[in-house]
């Protein structure tokens, strides 16, 4: 008996050394750090779909994909998030560009105008377009010179018409005769 209880014990032995050894299931985190291993692990069990179903190592390459996805869509967005934001700014810098160039060219206009205006009466504008660094001078003092070509010739005899100055469509100023007294009026009212 012990010679047959030799005989089983050592067929039980020899068993359990042939049997295949399976090595445990590799996890989540194995798969998503070796993207090869992963990639091995996918197409085994693409092979047969029904038998990899439930099997643990199949289970846990499917989860890896999903958390490697996961963070490649989280890197795609970044970089789209981070080109978004360089075209904002971009178009704010043009945004802000362009006003710039059309509060510039607002000013010119406007100073052009003056330029104009102030030449009607004979006075040039400042040269920077502002006003002079010097004080201007206080109290009654006219700022505008009336060049004397303008004036009207005071020497005309009366009722004769006065042409425009500057050679404009400006209405015409008639003046009007003048009675001087005679020595006759000042016997009259006696």
């Amino acid at each position: 008996m012990t010679r047959q209880l030799t005989y089983l014990l050592v067929a039980m032995l020899g068993l359990v050394a042939c049997a295949e050894d399976e090595p445990p299931a590799r996890s989540v985190n194995q798969f998503v750090e070796d993207p090869i291993l992963l990639e091995a692990a996918v197409v085994r069990c693409s092979r047969d779909r029904a038998k990899s179903r439930y099997d643990q190592e199949c289970i846990n390459a499917r989860e890896a994909v999903n958390i490697v996805a996961a963070r490649e869509e989280e890197i795609r967005r970044a970089e789209l998030e981070e080109r978004s934001e360089a075209k904002r700014r971009a178009l704010r810098r043009r945004q802000e560009a362009q006003a710039e160039a059309r509060r510039l060219a607002e000013e010119e206009r406007r100073r052009r105008e003056e330029a104009e205006y102030l030449a009607q009466f004979g006075v040039l504008p400042p040269a920077d377009g502002g006003q002079d660094k010097e004080e201007l001078p206080e109290g009654n003092v006219p700022l505008a010179v009336i060049p004397d070509s303008e004036l009207p010739d005071t020497n005309s005899p009366a009722g004769e018409s006065l042409p425009a100055g500057d050679g404009s469509n400006a209405p015409i100023a008639e003046t009007e005769p003048v009675e001087e007294p005679s020595g006759n009026d000042a016997d009259d009212k006696f």
